[in-house]
């Protein structure tokens, strides 16, 4: 096995990945605040948002803007700090970097130049909410957000229909509503799930039922704060995927798209699951 430390760049700095809270600031570690204060650097993914957190712990390292939208541009630029040995210290708005946020680029490619990284145990909204939902913790499959458009969210959901383990995803409250309507389209209205939202804050909540529940829920009461969704397992898998099976490919792709896949996603998807070829079965669908 390789040994990572043998490839290391002995002269560079280190990269810190420091988690921060998900809403109670109590959730701070003490290493995670020495981290930041003894670093070089911050890459914030907002240093508006961060530097609320420096100014509550009396911290006044220098931050630098590492986000989504500047990952292309700043790269390079850190790699080349930690390279002349700057120890930079990346954190989120909340919660994990990298899960969900900024951080992942910039870890594989200090990785590639044998730069130190070290990451530090903090908090996680999808660990946090599965340990108190009442559905089996382990395994877990965590996904984060689906796709927003309908037929992409369809697509993804039908992927993960047939897996046992509890599935955890993230929402924001202004799409909770048809995103929750799109699993009991695809996973069924009786499969179970639990919201938690507001984790670690004041108002922190988690509902418990089944699709059909939350759904009607969300018909009078409007969605507030983050969510985490977590849905139980499919306990009958094999049963679900003879059904996926059952009939001609033509008679699959008319089931796919009652469920809410378009023509063309309908196609894609049994020619995959029968492993035929995807053009022919077009030609075949429409008669051409």
């Amino acid at each position: 096995m390789q040994q990572v430390s043998s490839f290391q760049n002995q002269d560079a700095g280190t990269l810190y990945l420091v988690p921060t809270p998900i809403g109670n600031l109590d959730d701070m570690t003490f290493r995670a605040v020495k981290v930041l204060k003894d670093a070089d650097l911050i890459a914030a993914e907002d240093t508006r948002h961060t530097q609320q957190l420096l100014n509550h712990f009396d911290i006044h390292t220098p931050e630098i803007s590492f986000h989504e939208h500047n990952t292309e541009q700043r790269i390079p630029e850190l790699i080349e700090k930690l390279k002349s040995g700057i120890t930079i210290a990346q954190c989120s708005d909340a919660g994990m970097p990298s899960i969900s946020d900024p951080g992942k680029e910039l870890v594989a490619a200090a990785v590639k130049e044998g730069i130190p990284v070290v990451p530090l145990p903090g908090a996680n909204a999808g660990l946090t909410a599965l340990i108190a939902s009442g559905l089996v913790p382990q395994p877990f499959y965590f996904y984060g957000f689906l796709e927003r458009k309908h037929q992409q969210q369809v697509q993804e959901l039908e992927q993960l229909r047939n897996r046992p383990e509890t599935m955890i995803f993230y929402e924001a409250p202004h799409r909770l509503k048809k995103t929750l309507k799109t699993m009991a389209e695809v996973l069924g209205d009786e499969r179970q799930v639990v919201l938690a939202r507001e984790l670690t804050k004041r108002y922190e909540e988690f509902s418990r039922g089944s699709l059909a529940d939350a759904n009607e829920f969300y018909t009078d009461h409007q969605p507030r704060g983050e969510y985490v969704v977590l849905v139980a397992g499919n306990p009958h898998p094999d049963e679900d995927e003879r059904q996926d099976e059952a009939g001609t490919p033509i008679e699959q792709i008319d089931r796919a798209i009652s469920e809410g896949l378009s023509t063309n996603a309908a196609i894609k998807l049994v020619a995959k699951k029968n492993k035929l070829n995807r053009q022919e079965l077009y030609k075949q669908y429409h008669n051409i």
